[in-house]
């Protein structure tokens, strides 16, 4: 199993990306860490800040410009939108670069000083306008998802037919990698009976919501960047950031928030356990195909507990 999934990126080709769109005279051009599936570079020009990512999946990106416009117009520090395209088999976007450092690289004491302000973002992830859009799972290029319900989108994502996604014979992870059946189905088992809780919830989630995707300045939160995003229960963002910020009180604090809101959220309980099994199941199918096998263990020891309400 491989640990990165990038495609490799001639120098030649970020060059001629770049000067298509900008013009000559970018500079600075250099690889940033972070990001599984695609490669990222910084660069300048005229005296700006920018990012290029290049993938060889289908369909990257082309739901950026969408996302980019609900999150901003939110007041959410989301990348500006400069150009998409293709060169050869590889899809790139431009971007905005936004200011700070990954979230991920300050003390569990930083991190945690940022949560009023990350439980803030989420209720404003959650409220994002939808209401002219369709469809519930990952979000097309035109605002609209493709399934009808929520379980709709769960039976497919999960699915063993993946034909042209990235899990196109994922059910070759249970020869080839630490995936076991018996855990994944149990998983599912489990998922299924939370459905009927998460079902009639439809917001804006932006799918990977954590603290290498969360840039800040040591004072406040300075970006959002690269979500994974869909249509359905908001939950499922906190469920990401309690997951992983165990220890910094995630799940109480978003409750403390709420209630000095006055906002009621009904099946609290019950609607965060299907997050939980949702985007841990996604979870160990992905830590088994980057051959993760510790974050594989440490999610199905996880999922496999919350049964027992632990």
């Amino acid at each position: 199993m491989t640990d990165d999934l990038k495609p490799d990126v001639a120098i030649s080709d970020i060059e001629n990306v770049l000067s298509k769109h900008l013009g000559p005279g970018a500079a600075e051009i250099a690889p940033l860490a972070g990001g599984n599936l695609s490669n990222v570079f910084s660069f300048t020009h005229a005296g700006k800040s920018y990012v290029v990512k290049f993938s060889d999946l289908d369909g990257a990106y082309e739901t950026e410009r969408y996302v980019s416009q609900l999150l901003t117009d939110r007041g959410i520090p989301f990348p500006g939108i400069i150009a998409l395209g293709r060169i050869g088999r590889l899809a790139y976007v431009i971007m905005d670069r936004m200011e700070g450092h990954l979230l991920s690289d300050c003390t569990l004491d930083e991190q945690t000083r940022h949560l009023p302000e990350l439980i803030g973002i989420l209720k404003k992830l959650a409220d994002a306008d939808i209401r002219k859009t369709n469809g519930y799972g990952w979000i097309g290029p035109d605002g609209n998802a493709p399934y009808a319900s929520w379980r709709d989108f769960v039976v497919a994502a999960n699915a063993e037919d993946q034909t042209g996604t990235f899990w196109e014979n994922w059910h070759e992870l249970y020869r080839t990698s630490c995936l076991e059946r018996d855990v994944f189905e149990e998983i599912y088992s489990r998922l299924m009976t939370f459905v009927p809780y998460n079902e009639p919830h439809r917001a804006f989630i932006h799918g990977d919501f954590h603290q290498w995707n969360i840039l800040t300045d040591g004072n406040r939160i300075t970006g959002i960047i690269d979500g994974n995003c869909l249509y359905g229960d908001f939950l499922v963002d906190l469920a990401v950031l309690d997951r992983h910020m165990p220890r910094c009180g995630v799940i109480q604090a978003y409750q403390d928030y709420q209630e000095k809101a006055g906002i009621a959220i009904p099946n609290f309980k019950e609607r965060l356990m299907g997050a939980y099994y949702f985007k841990g199941l996604d979870g160990l199918r992905f830590y088994a195909k980057m051959g993760w096998e510790d974050a594989y263990i440490e999610t199905r020891n996880f999922l496999l507990r919350l049964e027992c309400g632990n």
